[in-house]
């Protein structure tokens, strides 16, 4: 059975295994600034291990940014990202945020429009 939980501050461990096994990414990180400074974050966990994440930034105002939504490939199609957004979204605006953004690839569109999101126009510079 898959859990959701508000602000459960994941150990940098299982952050960066999560890290590893949705994006590949071997490098360790330090996550813990992130968490602190984010309006709220979700995840998700199997019994106590985590499967699932979704960071929710915001400019200390009105606006909140949705950020690395993932979960781990054995635990994909099952619905899982989306309950972490339905329930970033709703802690976004229990907390005040009015606007809720959300930038990604081509690929997801139908995922976010299917949690509520519809197309803006944006603008982006790769500075690395």
């Amino acid at each position: 059975m898959v859990t959701i939980r508000i602000d459960p501050f994941p150990s940098q461990d299982d952050l960066n295994t999560l890290w590893l096994e949705a994006w590949g990414s071997p490098e360790p990180k330090d996550f813990s600034g992130i968490l602190l400074r984010s309006l709220a974050h979700v995840a998700a966990y199997e019994d106590e291990r985590l499967v699932g994440f979704v960071n929710v930034a915001w400019d200390g105002g009105i606006h909140a940014f949705i950020l690395d939504t993932c979960v781990t490939p054995r635990m994909r199609r099952k619905g899982i990202a989306a309950r972490m957004v339905v329930e970033a979204t709703n802690v976004a605006r229990e907390r005040g945020a009015k606007w809720l953004h959300v930038d990604f690839e081509p690929h997801l569109t139908s995922f976010y429009r299917s949690c509520g999101f519809r197309p803006t126009g944006a603008g982006l510079i790769k500075l690395k």
